[in-house]
């Protein structure tokens, strides 16, 4: 059966499913890869196996990673810590107080850490154990996410993790093997070591030394008294273990840091904790290296020779080199020509700095190189008793450095040339520069303003902005005459240029002209500006005009209009054929006003045609043609001008109609009865139609009044009759009601409702 360890050991690499486990309690299962937990329940059997008892939780939950890693991390901390007759037996508590991990340091760096504080508070062991993490970290080690709190706790995952960065700084880091890794390098050495021993194939850390026969060959490498390999089977790997543990515990001084056991019941070894033990062994074993570094000073003087070989073809090359390029370079320092520009100048100044610091240093140092190399290879061979070298003609040290002197002369010359050049050309160059800048503010100014002379903006625009217009071309004119002075400086500077011989004098002439061209062409625009701006002024000063008076009488025309269209739309009740009449002499007299009013459209039609005209004629458009002072216009006048004029025939027709005095019985479409709800006045319009007769001011004289106010006490009296004919409620609560039967007049759009016992009823009123 198996155990309980080898059960978690088939649970923590995947081979058996947590699921199928029973477990009495919940609790936490530790993964080695990540050294997370994890959180379950209580587990159950799939199957129909009864349960097992109860599992020891602490032997199950500690993973056989971190057993072994303690074992042998314990066993690596003694080993040093035995020189300071000292020891450690748990791992977690023996090092939270921080003081053996500093004695540990000390030991293992043969320096001095800071005192320790020898309290027993928490504080005092934190500060010991950051004394000694700052001595890690000084030490070129980078810890990550272990801090003294953790290790003061006992936390043992930080505690194995530094203890693990500690035997990487100080035990396997200094580990070299042909420029590879620390672990690169410990596992070639290995492998080279045991390369010769059969059924060994180093591979790795773990599963490589399970069967304990890669150790033994590393004993029997360096000591083959101590151990017969020979005689040693793949088949009892926990003879093999215990064998090569006990002989280098005892005849090579490396403590016992594995357990047998834990390495063969382990699914897969610790990599660390065998990494820990092998670098041992490789600590133990550097002095036979030196045997081999003693085999190798054979080969020594075979590449002693090869490299003397390798210097002359050095020289030969380098000197060619070197001699090709003073060959090329010196012609260029000698010429003297130049295309007579600054620009042109200061790039062979640039080439020139190029040539200083970027082409002549790799020389030099080429140079150098090959003064050394001649020295070096002339004391190799007299040393190894062998004849000086001789290089070839015209390549000795010497004809080198008398090159050298020529191409340093050449180059102070051109130096010295290209110095004066450059101050010549400068004074040129800046009288061009100021030339520039100038016409360049000029040009900048001068931006956008032929344009602005030329526009028309005046055309469209209110008197207001007209005036606005004129004055900011009065301060333009006087900005014009202000920047004269810069024109004359401009052709003054062009003319030196011209004198002095400058290179590019086709784009100078140029561009002075067409400054000049411009600046004419700018101040004939501006006379011609001024002048159509004066002349828009008195025309809109007119349209200003005759705008005011269409405000003037348009205004009361469209009041009147306004009032003619209500009372033409308005509707009445009369009580008798006096009132009728009345009404008719009203409509007649309004009708003897008509043509007055027509007389008044077409005035005010006419000023509204003369400004359009003056408009036209000028070419004015926008706001220009926009009344400052009224928001009518004249077409809507004309629209309600016509509504006037359609509305006054039918109310004519309307006053001009005869009915009888009592009729015993209206027309049907004319009467209104009880409970009735009629087209042309509802409960919102009766209730207007009440408020109206109630309140219409007193007839003119000689005009035609309401009848409720050319009869005293008459609204007074219908209500007082409406109470008395009837005190029920009527059919629709509001509403107009005729008790006899009336005469409709239609006076307009709108029935007039006669009747001599015509009674009202208005909710409220």
């Amino acid at each position: 059966p198996l155990s309980k360890l080898h059960l978690g050991y088939l649970v923590q690499f995947g081979i058996l499913s947590l699921s199928s486990l029973s477990m009495a309690n919940s609790g936490q299962y530790y993964n080695s890869n990540n050294g997370s937990a994890y959180n379950n329940g209580p587990g159950y059997y799939d199957g129909e196996e009864e349960e097992e008892e109860e599992w020891n939780r602490e032997d199950f939950l500690d993973p056989a990673w971190e057993i072994q890693q303690k074992k042998t991390f314990t066993a690596w901390i003694n080993s040093f810590l035995r020189k300071a007759d000292t020891s450690i037996e748990d791992i977690t508590q023996d090092l939270c107080s921080g003081l053996k991990l500093m004695l540990l340091l000390e030991v293992i760096s043969s320096e001095a850490l800071p005192k320790p504080e020898r309290g027993r508070m928490r504080f005092h062991k934190i500060n010991n154990v950051n004394k000694a993490l700052e001595f890690i970290e000084r030490k070129g080690v980078q810890l990550v996410s272990i801090g003294a709190e953790e290790i003061v706790d006992g936390n043992v995952k930080m505690t194995l993790g530094m203890i693990w960065t500690i035997i990487l700084r100080f035990a396997i880091q200094d580990i070299t093997v042909e420029e590879m890794t620390a672990k690169e390098g410990l596992l070639l050495w290995c492998q080279r070591k045991t390369a010769p021993y059969k059924n060994v194939n180093v591979q790795n850390f773990h599963m490589s030394w399970k069967d304990g026969l890669a150790f033994c060959a590393l004993i029997h490498r360096h000591r083959p008294e101590l151990l017969d390999y020979s005689k040693l089977s793949r088949d009892n790997p926990l003879e093999n273990l215990n064998l090569a543990f006990d002989v280098a515990e005892k005849h090579l001084d490396i403590p016992r840091m594995l357990d047998p056991e834990d390495m063969v019941n382990n699914v897969k070894p610790d990599e660390r904790s065998v990494m820990t033990y092998v670098s041992a062994y490789y600590h133990a074993f550097s002095g036979a290296q030196k045997a081999e570094t003693a085999a190798n000073r054979i080969c020594k003087v075979l590449r002693v020779n090869q490299e003397n070989e390798k210097l002359m073809d050095l020289y030969e090359r380098l000197a060619s080199d070197l001699l090709a390029w003073i060959k090329r370079t010196r012609p260029i320092l000698e010429d003297r020509s130049t295309d007579n520009t600054l620009d042109g100048v200061r790039d062979r100044l640039n080439q020139f700095r190029d040539y200083r610091r970027a082409e002549k240093p790799p020389k030099l140092e080429e140079k150098a190189l090959l003064e050394t190399t001649f020295n070096t290879l002339q004391t190799r061979l007299r040393l190894s008793n062998r004849p000086a070298y001789l290089p070839t003609e015209g390549k000795l040290v010497s004809d080198i450095a008398n090159a050298w002197k020529g191409l340093e002369k050449a180059e102070k010359g051109f130096e010295e040339w290209m110095l004066a050049e450059m101050q010549r050309l400068h004074r040129l160059e800046n009288l061009y520069k100021k030339f520039v800048l100038k016409c360049g503010n000029h040009e900048a100014w001068m931006e956008g303003k032929e344009a602005q002379q030329q526009s028309q903006d005046f055309k469209s625009c209110k008197l207001n902005d007209l005036k606005a217009m004129m004055n900011k071309q009065v301060a333009f004119e006087a900005d014009l005459g202000a920047h004269q002075e810069r024109v004359e400086q401009i052709c003054k500077i062009a003319e030196d240029l011209n004198s002095l011989g400058y290179h590019d004098l086709d784009s100078v002439n140029s561009r002075c002209q067409a400054i000049c061209g411009a600046w004419d062409r700018l101040g004939v625009l501006s006379t011609t500006r001024s002048r159509a701006l004066r002349e828009a002024e008195q025309v809109l000063e007119s349209l200003d005009q005759l705008h005011l008076q269409f405000a003037k009488r348009a205004a009361p025309f469209n009041n009147w209009l306004d009032g003619a269209n209500e009372d033409l739309m308005d509707f009445f009740i009369v009580y008798s054929v006096q009132e009728v009449d009345s009404l008719q002499a009203a409509h007649s007299e309004f009708r003897a006003s008509l043509p007055a009013a027509e007389a008044e459209h077409r005035a005010i039609a006419h000023i509204d045609a003369e400004v359009r005209e003056l408009a036209a004629a000028h070419g004015l458009s926008g706001d220009a043609l926009i009344n400052p002072y009224t928001g009518l216009t004249a077409r809507e006048l004309a629209m309600k001008w016509d509504e006037v004029s359609a509305r006054v025939p039918a109310a004519t027709r309307a006053c001009s109609r005869r009915w009888p005095a009592a009729p015993e019985r209206a027309p049907a479409s004319a009467v209104r009865r009880p409970g009735q709800r009629g087209r042309a006045l509802d409960r919102a319009a009766a209730g207007r139609r009440v408020q109206h007769l109630l309140q219409r001011p007193a007839a003119q004289p000689g005009g035609a009044g309401p009848p409720a106010e050319r009869h005293p006490g008459r609204a007074a009296r219908i209500q007082e009759q409406h109470r008395r004919d009837g005190a029920g409620e009527p059919e629709h609560p509001g509403g107009l009601h005729l008790r006899q039967p009336a005469l409709a007049l239609h006076h307009g759009d709108h029935p007039c409702w006669l009747g001599a016992a015509a009674h009202l009823h208005c909710q409220g009123a």
